[in-house]
């Protein structure tokens, strides 16, 4: 992990890929694991919206769909690396 001087890190992963196909397969398993955080998010947001449980429920919801948009947003960036990677790669 580097500091960048900005507060921010970065972390560099060194993934051993074989194949096309294991790299086609990681992909889709991220694309899938994305997927699902977006579909927790829409829902944790939905019950909150629509006024689900108690007060302290719903500040505990909203605690909820900010770690879920962050782990969303880390998925999207690795996604991101991965394919700026491949198109570098071509």
């Amino acid at each position: 992990m580097t500091n960048r001087g900005d507060g921010a890190t970065n972390l560099t992963l060194t993934i051993p890929i074989e194949s096309d196909e294991d790299l086609r397969a990681l992909r889709g398993a991220l694309l899938a694991a994305r997927a699902t955080e977006l579909s927790e998010i829409q829902r944790r947001s939905q019950r909150h919206g629509l006024g689900y449980g108690t007060d302290s429920q719903r500040d505990s919801m909203t605690d909820e769909v900010t770690n879920l948009r962050r782990r969303w947003a880390m998925v999207d960036r690795l996604l991101a690396a991965i394919d700026e990677a491949v198109a570098a790669r071509e």
